[in-house]
């Protein structure tokens, strides 16, 4: 088969199939589609979808994916961290499950999958070597625990706001907790408690499909779910009426300010389009935007004030007449949803309610050329982490295979993944360790067993769906709870701190940028991509550089740290360990006059070279003036242990002659024989 075939289309080489391949595959893909199904539903709600967005991004993106990548084992799909990401860009442009923010999370993950395809072409993966391990660390273990929190919420059925502020959040989730719904609660505990107890106890067991086959018969037969819709008129309570009226009034003034906004984004376009210049739209729009963002917070404080009245039903004659006012300390209906004159009240739990059947039809994504520039931001670094994510799976798996990995190939199947998967509305996918690491356990030979599993997806849509109605909110939040918890590594970033106090200082800021900046994790990302960039650069601009002494057995070390005599008063040694380059041939120089003023009696410096790996124009004419004054002081400037490429561009640049290449050494024995033997030193001791 023509090499250029198996470049176009990677999936060739699956091929011949042997039938003990083929029965591999087939289970492998079997056993990762029931962890898929209740992952990617959870994955949905915690993006700020419904949850059938999930199975759409579990279907073709899965099977794109395998085909057009490079490990055979990494399992393309939703996963948790890019949906928390997701969820966060868009939340500032949309109300989280409406069909604005539905179409916005589709354009996203087209926007991710151009980049990451990008990526892929321009042979762009190298970027990934601007984040440190410290950097990947501090950010991930405040993603998992951003995540997990995140859902406390649906854990004790109570309304979050969605702010700029994650933390803020929270703490109005906490102090909600008088009002939780204890049932719910008790739901969550025990699926937390199934799921743990079942990876200590069994885990070749696939128990997330086992918890949601549990919970979602136990949940049918205990009605777990209880709704009614009634008239606002019928809520005696004034109070209560008012709040909930309030809220009516204010989803339906935001409703119509984001139309009327879209609708002039629309007209601004068209004008530029004609090049007219239209400064009254273009204040208008601004003053609608700053009424979208300030009805949005009172929405969000309406929400939390609406629920917190209890309510129960009044009957008079055996008929319900409304409902007034629950007396403190009893349990009743609270509000849901306020919507055309109705409210509807539950005493019950969340569940994830009605699933449309079936694949929808292709469709290229709506682009809304208003957010789109102001997403492109959060598209990119999206792109990066889930790349950052995937190729961390994928090395891992390679290296227990002994397979090799085309990192690049791998960022053309996930941006193909994830533009194919934005034509039949799923939303940014990814790598995911969890399922990968089943499909490796499971005996997986090829990428195969994704399209297997892809196919087990869609056969779920059409035919599955209806039997998830009663699955409990809170059981998806389980799932995700155990598996981002699992993420968490302080073990990991303790031993970065022992290693590199720089590092481990590293990893905690970024760490703690990470949560003060959430939702928007992408500004953690880059305040500890920033700060590596200043610890390399400030290690680059002053390197180690050291007086040499002698140890007792006879080796060298640094004669200041060690406290150990000098070689000589004649002469001095000194390692330089790093290229002599631009930034810090200032400090080169200074680590060389620091030197000689320590001994004053010195008449030779001796650089040991070796860990020199290149000199450029600043440093061989730094080099240069230095020689030339220290001869003119009656020094002389030496080397050892040049590599080849330092010295040929040291003669490119003449500076041999000026140093004399009789003082320019091949290592650092034979230096210091010549040094002992010298007249300008006495012999070593």
């Amino acid at each position: 088969m023509p090499a250029w075939l198996q470049t176009l289309f990677p999936f060739l080489r699956w091929f011949p199939m042997t039938r003990a391949t083929l029965r591999s595959d087939l289970i492998a893909g079997l056993s990762v589609t029931m962890v898929l199904v209740p992952q990617s539903m959870a994955y949905a709600a915690l993006a700020g979808l419904p949850v059938v967005y999930g199975l759409y991004a579990a279907a073709l993106p899965v099977a794109v994916g395998a085909m057009w990548g490079s490990s055979r084992f990494l399992h393309t799909g939703p996963v948790a961290m890019l949906s928390l990401m997701s969820a966060a860009a868009i939340a500032p442009f949309a109300i989280p499950g409406s069909e604005q923010f539905i179409a916005l999370s589709v354009m996203l993950a087209l926007m991710v999958g151009i980049l990451r395809l990008a990526l892929g072409v321009f042979r762009l993966g190298v970027l990934m070597n601007f984040t440190s391990h410290p950097v990947i660390l501090g950010f991930t273990n405040a993603a998992a625990l951003i995540i997990g929190l995140s859902l406390l919420n649906t854990f004790i059925n109570v309304p979050m706001p969605r702010s700029d502020n994650f933390l803020m959040d929270l703490s109005a989730v906490v102090a909600q907790l008088p009002h939780a719904h204890w049932p719910t609660v008790a739901f969550g505990l025990a699926a937390l408690v199934f799921l743990l107890a079942m990876r200590r106890v069994a885990p070749r067991v696939p128990a997330v499909l086992l918890v949601v086959l549990l919970g979602t018969a136990i949940s049918a037969l205990i009605g777990f779910e209880k709704n009614a819709t009634v008239p606002v008129d019928q809520i005696l309570d004034a109070p209560a009426r008012e709040a909930y009226q309030d809220l009516a009034r204010t989803r339906a003034e935001l409703k119509s300010t984001s139309e009327r906004l879209a609708a002039l984004s629309r007209d601004l376009r068209e004008a530029e389009r004609r090049g007219d210049f239209l400064p009254a739209l273009e204040v208008e729009q601004a003053q609608l935007e700053a009424v979208e963002r300030t009805l949005k917070r009172q929405l969000n404080n309406q929400r939390i004030d609406a629920h917190g009245f209890v309510l129960q039903p009044v009957e008079e004659a055996g008929t319900l007449v409304g409902y007034r006012a629950a007396p403190p300390g009893e349990g009743g209906w609270r509000v849901t949803r306020v919507d055309a004159g109705q409210v509807v009240l539950a005493r019950g739990g969340q569940v994830v309610g009605e699933i449309p059947r079936g694949l929808p039809a292709p469709s290229l994504p709506v682009v809304d050329w208003k957010v789109a520039p102001s997403l492109l931001g959060a598209a990119l670094v999206i792109a990066l982490i889930g790349f950052m994510e995937a190729t961390a799976i994928s090395r891992a798996l390679a290296a227990q295979k002994r397979e090799k990995l085309n990192t690049n190939q791998e960022l053309i199947g996930q941006g193909l993944a994830n533009i194919v998967g934005s034509m039949f509305h799923a939303y940014v996918v990814s790598g995911s360790f969890s399922r990968s690491a089943v499909a490796a356990r499971a005996g997986a030979q090829t990428g195969f067993y994704a399209v297997v599993s892809a196919g087990a997806v869609v056969i779920a849509i059409f035919f599955l769906t209806p039997y998830l109605y009663h699955l409990p909110q809170t059981v998806l939040a389980a799932i995700v709870m155990t598996a981002v918890f699992g993420l968490i590594d302080i073990r990991a970033m303790i031993h970065a701190w022992r290693v590199q106090r720089a590092d481990g200082a590293i990893g905690l800021v970024t760490f703690l940028a990470t949560l003060l900046l959430a939702p928007q994790l992408a500004g953690g990302v880059l305040v500890g991509v920033v700060l590596a960039a200043l610890a390399f650069l400030i290690g680059t601009m002053r390197p180690r550089a050291e007086v040499l002494g002698r140890l007792p057995d006879g080796s060298l070390a640094g004669a200041f740290t060690h406290d150990l005599p000098p070689l000589s008063e004649r002469f001095v040694v000194l390692r330089f360990d790093a290229s002599l380059v631009f930034i810090n041939v200032a400090y080169f120089e200074e680590a060389v006059r620091n030197a000689i003023a320590s001994f004053p009696k010195a008449t030779a410096v001796l650089v040991i070279g070796n860990g020199i790996n290149r000199i450029d124009a600043s440093g061989t004419e730094a080099v240069k003036a230095l020689a030339t004054d220290l001869k003119t002081a009656g020094c002389t400037l030496m080397f050892s242990g040049l590599k080849k490429q330092v010295l040929d561009a040291m003669e490119r640049a003449d500076l041999l002659t000026v140093l004399g290449k009789e003082n320019v050494f091949p290592n650092k024995t034979v230096a210091l024989e010549r040094l002992a033997r010298s007249e300008a030193a006495p012999a070593m001791p």
